[in-house]
């Protein structure tokens, strides 16, 4: 298994935060790295995900919703073609500091052929996709904020 992780403090409410994270319709308009996801972020249902890394080859997944705690933790895994190949167990966190504002993590668990493979360039790949996200993010909540 490779973990990948990354995190940053928001100047901005868990409710913010957690609003701009959930709203699927927006992501094209701020996020560097998700640049589209689609469907219903509800535990059962499927989120359709199209991932842009660095190296300009669109990365397409559909994903299922595990785990939901409204403003403070979503999770999803998902799989590329099927999991013996690769898959992955992504947890979007949100935690309220005692300044009032809030720590934003992201970390992946990947599992598979694939991954395994590849391990140094997915690791290099999807950290620098967390952490561009992590600072879209801050951004986007810090302007609602």
């Amino acid at each position: 298994m490779i973990e990948v992780k990354a995190e940053t403090e928001i100047a901005a409410t868990p409710e913010t935060v957690w609003q701009v994270l959930t709203d699927l319709s927006s992501f094209p308009a701020w996020n560097p790295f998700i640049r589209n996801a689609h469907g219903s972020m509800a535990v059962g249902d499927e989120v359709h995900v199209r991932v842009e890394p660095s190296l300009h080859v669109p990365l397409r997944f559909h994903a299922t919703v595990i785990e939901r705690e409204d403003n403070r933790r979503l999770r999803w895994r998902g799989e590329v073609l099927a999991g013996w190949l690769a898959s992955g167990d992504h947890v979007f966190e949100i935690e309220p500091l005692p300044n009032g504002h809030v720590r934003f993590a992201q970390r992946e668990t990947f599992g598979g052929l694939l991954p395994r493979l590849a391990a140094k360039l997915l690791t290099r790949e999807a950290g620098r996709g967390f952490r561009e996200m992590n600072a879209a993010i801050k951004a986007r909540a810090e302007a609602f904020a």
